[in-house]
């Protein structure tokens, strides 16, 4: 079962940051069309029948080592756009994996080191009276989206849909050869309930999927600061870990 709050604690964070203003856009799809692009062992978690894929633009902020105070100034802060779906490890250890990661921060590149498929681009995070717009596209061109959306109410008690479509404690990654699992921890999202008032993106379709279609389900956070990125380690082979 996916827990709103933390499942671990990340005593010793590779990584510090906040995740802010971010918004959560969701569509069902058929679970063989993304399963085509989730690697074994992995196997797509399903809701309400369905596989789905998340677009989640928001800002990285006061990212930092281990040791290094949040007051400290200069540090980065600086937009990422997530295209991710969500699986099952042997064992039922649920996390993300991530179809396409979009970033402005070149540094993050480093993290294609354990397969995280990061794509550097112009992106941008602008408050326009009661809306924000995110809007990005890749350097080396292709992908790209805007995405106009205007936050609403605040949700008070979080359904088991809105839980299970925004919290994971975990992500996933593939390279060498090997399955790596990333730990991840912070305060619950405090989230509420959004509208688009506008959506173009060819994320979707630069990874192989269908153009999404029908009307997505929206959340809004303004966002969690105290996030605790663990250490990458290699997963065990599957039969160990069922």
């Amino acid at each position: 079962m996916v827990t709103y709050g933390a499942e671990q604690r990340v005593r010793l964070p590779a990584l510090r940051a906040g995740w802010l203003t971010q918004t959560f856009v969701h569509w069902p799809f058929p679970v063989e069309e993304v399963q085509a692009l989730v690697p074994e062992p992995l196997v797509v978690d399903e809701y309400e029948g369905a596989a789905w894929v998340g677009l989640t633009p928001f800002v990285m902020a006061d990212v930092r080592l281990p040791g290094v105070p949040a007051v400290m100034p200069g540090l980065p802060t600086f937009p990422e756009t997530n295209l991710r779906t969500y699986v099952r490890h042997p064992g039922s250890r649920d996390g993300l994996w991530f179809l396409s990661l979009e970033v402005a921060c070149p540094l993050m590149l480093a993290a294609r080191g354990i397969g995280a498929p990061y794509h550097p681009g112009a992106l941008h995070v602008t408050r326009r009276e009661e809306t924000l717009v995110y809007a990005g596209r890749r350097w080396a061109g292709g992908a790209s989206y805007r995405l106009v959306v205007r936050p609403g109410v605040p949700i008070e008690r979080p359904t088991q849909r809105d839980v299970w479509l925004t919290s994971r404690w975990r992500a996933y990654t593939r390279r060498l050869g090997m399955l790596w699992e990333t730990p991840v921890e912070h305060e619950p999202w405090p989230l509420a309930g959004a509208d688009v008032e506008a959506l173009e993106e060819t994320l979707t379709t630069s990874v192989g999927l269908p153009a999404p279609s029908g009307d997505p389900v929206v959340h809004f956070s303004e966002g969690v600061r105290h996030v605790r990125l663990g250490a990458s380690l290699p997963c065990p082979p599957a039969a160990a870990a069922s």
